[in-house]
């Protein structure tokens, strides 16, 4: 039997254009995970747009028609569901550990696209990550290492304006 991270990879290589993305895709719940982390506090930027469409993108190997509409999919699956926990479950039982670690690492990366973490935002990222079986050490060390990519990004970005 393959293993999900096979079946995962030839789903993207064969996947037609213009296919709607069904529910049991791993892309859909980290797409809908991905908006209820830029949704929670009521309203969803431009900017937060953007970066979730470019980062369904980057992890997926979309092109950007494709992963805008990944991210609408999710955005609908996601005001569909009451509760993320349909999509963490889903996750749990189609992705590694080590997987899953890169999802909560995307969603801190989202949260972070703005420069601060709200309160709410930290809270649902530690709640998505708990139900996505990533131990407390784990959110902690994703988290930081985050925030230190974001800071070197931010530092390198400075020196090249000088």
């Amino acid at each position: 039997m393959p293993n999900p991270l096979t079946r995962f990879i030839a789903d993207l290589i064969t996947r037609k254009p213009g296919k709607a993305f069904d529910l049991d895709d791993p892309r859909l719940a980290v797409a809908a995970l991905m908006f209820h982390v830029i949704a929670v506090d009521g309203r969803v930027t431009p900017h937060e747009r953007s970066r979730w469409e470019e980062e369904l993108g980057r992890r997926f190997g979309l092109p950007a028609a494709d992963a805008r509409a990944l991210a609408e999919a999710g955005r609908a699956a996601e005001l569909e569901t009451a509760d993320p926990a349909s999509f963490t479950a889903r996750l749990q039982r189609s992705l590694s550990h080590a997987e899953r670690l890169d999802v909560v690492r995307a969603l801190w990366s989202l949260v972070l696209a703005d420069g601060e973490i709200q309160e709410f935002e930290d809270n649902v990222v530690w709640r998505l990550a708990d139900l996505l079986g990533i131990e407390v050490r784990d959110r902690m060390i994703l988290r930081k290492e985050v925030e230190a990519d974001r800071e070197a990004a931010a530092l390198r970005a400075a020196e090249d304006g000088r």
